[in-house]
């Protein structure tokens, strides 16, 4: 069997691949130089023509115009390698964390690459991805100062980045066998022909980055260094691809001994890790992100998620029996703080958040999502709906009298359409009811409203009726405006696909006008101004973590705050109470809920350290963010059954002691009698797409909800 020197040598085979193309391209440049000294040395020496030849001969021709293309290709070629060797070349963004804020993390790897006998890494970093890898740092502008002279920089070992959901879902020794090949690619890493290629590659990669970000006069320019770097790239690209590739298999093979059983168990958790973050970010964290909330503990969250999938899934059963082991996130002093900051990065990369939290952008701990999150986006949808069903053109039913009478003093207009609907007489200053043109329609006093003159108020009534006509924010409205036409909801769908355009311009000109404030505010995309973020910190420091020396040992890691558990974690009774826990016990609440924290989730906001801005500042090419969006944009059809699922959900909370909550796996969830019901989606597909209320009102009438009575809007 080759072992990992072979896979060594076959990569340095491949670097030294990629330095020939870049000595070829040196010798290009220098070629137009090379022969202009020859025709000079040669005139003055007279074995090419005489020294003093005319100007018109061909020699006196040759000579300036030689010396002419000599000085600019070397001119070019100095833009180039000016450009190439001073690009910032790309950098992931990550959470540096320094040696004081995970000194058991730092020992692990230590001992990791002592015992594959390759050097260890120079700094740790979390990212919100389920994925590792080794990231080479040593460029001037990534590293210190000046006063760190180069030799320095190029003798670092690269910067290990972890994803943060491994952390707090893998165990320690699961942990230890996952990052052990990727601790391993720093052997092959140290190679100096390795480690010159991979310089040269990112520097060219960086150099079509600042050329596609050229603007102005220097665009010209910089667009042929790019044009340059590009088909320098193309000549690299099989042998930089080989040259990975073969690092890679060299990497594996050193760590082929270690933990090599735990080592199938931990591939088998980064895909379930990878699917329960994906649901987390897409179904879970969206929604709160787009009111401006970021869940401050997503990877705790990923926790539960996944507890949850093993609860559902048999196929997941035994994946549970692992909590009772310690956790990879022990290995870190303060857990709640660096969730927090992933979390944080995570809303920044996936939707395009500010750099740090603020008025307009602030943590929600779990135990407050069903309230800030879930309730708020039914009642925000709810309220959109209405407002595009006011703008619609009123349309008299078929078959409805055209001959309607003039309205009286005593009696308010008459509304006819499918817009309006009748609603209770209940106490109060003012009844909402509203007559409805049609066949009667009964109230909770007996009175019924029929098209022609409108009634008087029942004697019932103790307030007088209102002065105008109210048409209450009800799902009664929407019902009737959907069934039985297609092309109503066709007509709905398009409107509020508009609104929702129009919400987005009028936040994104608000930002705008609000550009100098010290916490940029999301718009509708997220998108906050490039300026408004600082730069990337050092990775050797995270602000606002402890001191090694104030950090409290594992004895009393227990009382951490972001730790997952779970309350039937054998081995482990103090962790039931950690505070950040998804399955810390003490909770209550219905089932589905996420459970109470005991108010000490959240650290205070100072804690969460500034990310750093990424638009321009990473080798971008165009500097927008979201970098990795979630999901795609939402057809009409989607978005109007979102928003009458969200007026059906406001509806059962409001009349029929229903209550949001929050499911893992699926984000907002209704509960009755706490339990979820999961039934809603085809009834209201049937309603959206077919014009059917049937099912829809059978619902409501199984779950006790009343569509007449108006709901509370915000």
């Amino acid at each position: 069997m080759a072992g990992p020197e072979t896979g060594v040598l076959a990569a340095r085979s491949r670097a030294l691949a990629v330095l020939r193309i870049r000595g070829a391209a040196l010798a290009v440049a220098l070629l137009p130089a090379a022969v202009a000294v020859v025709l000079l040395v040669g005139g003055a020496t007279g074995r090419l023509g005489a020294p003093d030849a005319a100007a018109g001969s061909g020699w006196g021709l040759a000579r300036p115009a030689a010396c002419g293309v000599a000085v600019l290709t070397l001119a070019l070629a100095a833009l180039v390698g000016a450009v190439v060797a001073g690009a910032r070349p790309a950098l992931s963004p990550s959470v540096p964390v320094s040696e004081g804020a995970a000194p058991d993390l730092y020992r692990l790897v230590r001992e990791l690459a002592d015992r594959l006998g390759v050097p260890a890494p120079s700094a740790l970093a979390l990212t919100p991805d389920c994925d590792s890898w080794l990231e080479d740092r040593t460029h001037r502008t990534h590293g210190p100062p000046r006063a760190a002279r180069r030799a320095d920089r190029r003798a670092a070992a690269p910067v290990l980045v972890i994803g943060s959901p491994f952390l707090w879902w893998m165990r320690v020794g699961e942990l230890r066998a996952l990052l052990a090949p990727v601790v391993a690619g720093t052997g092959p890493a140290a190679d100096p022909d390795i480690a010159a290629a991979r310089r040269f590659i990112r520097g060219l990669d960086a150099a079509v980055a600042v050329a596609a970000r050229a603007r102005g006069i220097r665009a010209p320019a910089l667009r042929f260094v790019g044009l340059a770097a590009r088909l320098m790239l193309r000549a690299c690209r099989d042998h930089a691809t080989l040259m990975e590739r073969a690092v890679a298999a060299a990497a594996s093979e050193r760590a082929q001994n270690v933990d090599h059983r735990l080592r199938t168990v931990a591939q088998e958790q980064v895909g379930l890790a990878y699917a329960g973050w994906d649901r987390l970010l897409t179904r879970v964290a969206l929604p709160a992100w787009r009111l401006g909330r970021w869940p401050a503990h997503l990877d705790s969250g990923v926790v539960s998620a996944l507890t949850e999938l093993s609860r559902r899934d048999r196929l997941a059963d035994g994946f549970t029996a692992r909590l009772g082991e310690r956790p990879a996130c022990d290995l870190l002093e303060e857990p709640g703080t660096i969730d927090g900051a992933a979390s944080l990065l995570a809303a920044r990369l996936f939707h395009g958040g500010p750099p740090a939290a603020g008025p307009g952008w602030s943590p929600v701990g779990w135990g407050e999502y069903p309230d800030e999150v879930v309730d708020r986006t039914w009642r925000l949808e709810a309220a959109r709906l209405h407002r595009v069903l006011d703008g619609l053109p009123a349309a008299p039913p078929p078959g409805a009298d055209d001959r309607r009478p003039a309205p009286t003093p005593e009696a308010p207009a008459t509304r006819t359409g499918p817009d309006t609907t009748a609603l209770p007489a209940e106490p109060g200053p003012a009844p909402l009811a509203t007559p409805v043109a049609g066949p009667a329609a009964a109230t909770e006093t007996g009175s019924t409203a029929v098209g022609g003159p409108a009634r008087r108020p029942s004697a019932v009534a103790t307030a007088p009726p209102p002065a105008a006509p109210s048409r209450g924010p009800t799902l009664e409205r929407v019902i009737d405006h959907l069934s039985g036409d297609t092309a109503a909801g066709d007509l709905v769908a398009a409107r509020l696909d508009a609104e929702m355009a129009r919400e987005a311009r009028t936040a994104a000109g608000g930002r705008a006008a609000a550009g100098g404030s010290d916490h940029p505010q999301p718009d509708a995309t997220g998108l906050p101004d490039p300026a408004d973020g600082p730069g990337f910190p050092e990775t050797t420091d995270v602000p606002g973590f402890p001191d090694a020396t104030d950090a409290p040992g594992f004895p009393e890691a227990a009382g951490r705050p972001g730790l997952p558990g779970a309350t039937d974690r054998p081995g482990f009774p103090e962790t039931a109470d950690r505070p950040g826990s998804p399955g810390a016990a003490g909770r209550t609440g219905a089932p589905g809920l996420p459970e109470p924290t005991n108010g000490t989730e959240l650290p205070e906001l100072q804690d969460f350290p500034d990310l750093p801005d990424l638009n321009g500042t990473d080798g971008l090419a165009d500097g927008g963010l979201p970098l990795f969006p979630l999901q795609p944009p939402r057809t009409g059809r989607d978005l109007l059954a979102d928003h009458v699922t969200a007026m059906v959900c406001c509806a059962a909370v409001d009349t029929a002691g229903a209550a949001p909550g929050l499911d893992w796996l699926d984000g907002p969830a209704l509960l009755i009698d706490g339990a979820r019901r999961t039934d809603l989606g085809t009834t209201v597909r049937s309603l959206v797409e077919d014009g059917d209320a049937a099912p829809l009102r059978a619902w409501l009438a199984t779950i006790g909800a009343r569509p007449e009575k108006p709901v509370r809007l915000p």
